[in-house]
């Protein structure tokens, strides 16, 4: 599936070479003919194919100076473990606008596309996470390229809309259908582990229930850990489970 994505990139790339790269590295990526900016964590160790990370941050983390998206969730606890045995691409939505906009699905997959070119990436190892605003976006990326990811980590995010407001849901859903029942068809066999906070008023915990129930009345691999007590940042949690990325790594595509 990212092949077919391939004509949407541009290679833009800023920052030194690739020998001489670890750490957040900034790279700008062409998309129907707009530039976006993202930033790629690069592996000290960096060898071979390495495992590829899709993250997608949250509302606030919005911009064009690709700075801000790595203040919360993966990125930030990235900070304190510099041996994170993948590369992480992390892209950026702009002001007002939502992951789930199909110009930012196309930006998000053409970066990925990017990335696993320039380092090698094993496509067999593609992986897809999200937080809030972000969590929205894993479930449309996972319902708009199924087959593309091995395994995906979904943090307090959801699947229909907050509020009349905002464009946030998952697009694509037939008039009349049930979304949480759709979403869980269209991502197909992909596992997920579903995190929220049980005291969450920014994305209702009802969300994640939700598609933890479609997802295991279909007998996919799913699991779902809700944390009592903790309202929405509930990403602190979650990329500090001990077990996720030994979970997550375990799957190939």
């Amino acid at each position: 599936m990212l092949r077919t994505l391939a004509f949407l990139a541009a290679t833009a790339m800023t920052g030194t070479s690739l020998a001489a790269t670890s750490g957040f590295v900034a790279r700008d990526v062409t998309v129907h003919g707009k530039s976006y900016h993202y930033q790629v964590f690069v592996p000290a160790s960096l060898e071979g194919h390495p495992a590829v990370v899709l993250f997608l941050h949250g509302s606030g983390e919005r911009g064009s100076d690709n700075r801000q998206q790595l203040t919360q969730g993966l990125p930030h606890w990235l900070e304190d473990h510099p041996d994170f045995p993948a590369v992480v691409v992390v892209p950026q939505v702009p002001d007002d606008q939502e992951w789930t906009d199909r110009q930012n699905v196309d930006m998000a997959m053409a970066a990925l596309e990017q990335a696993v070119t320039e380092f090698h990436g094993d496509r067999h190892r593609l992986y897809l996470t999200g937080l809030s605003m972000g969590g929205y976006g894993a479930w449309q990326l996972a319902a708009t390229h199924p087959n593309t990811f091995a395994a995906a980590a979904i943090v307090c995010g959801g699947v229909t809309p907050l509020s009349d407001e905002r464009q946030l849901y998952v697009h694509g859903v037939p008039d009349g259908a049930d979304a949480f029942a759709w979403t869980a068809k269209a991502i197909g066999k992909l596992p997920v582990w579903i995190f929220h906070g049980s005291d969450d008023t920014s994305v209702p915990t009802e969300q994640s229930r939700r598609m933890h129930a479609e997802l295991a009345k279909r007998h996919d691999e799913v699991k779902y850990t809700e944390y009592p007590g903790v309202g929405h940042g509930s990403w602190i949690n979650a990329y500090a489970e001990p077990d996720l990325w030994t979970w997550m790594f375990r799957h190939k595509r």
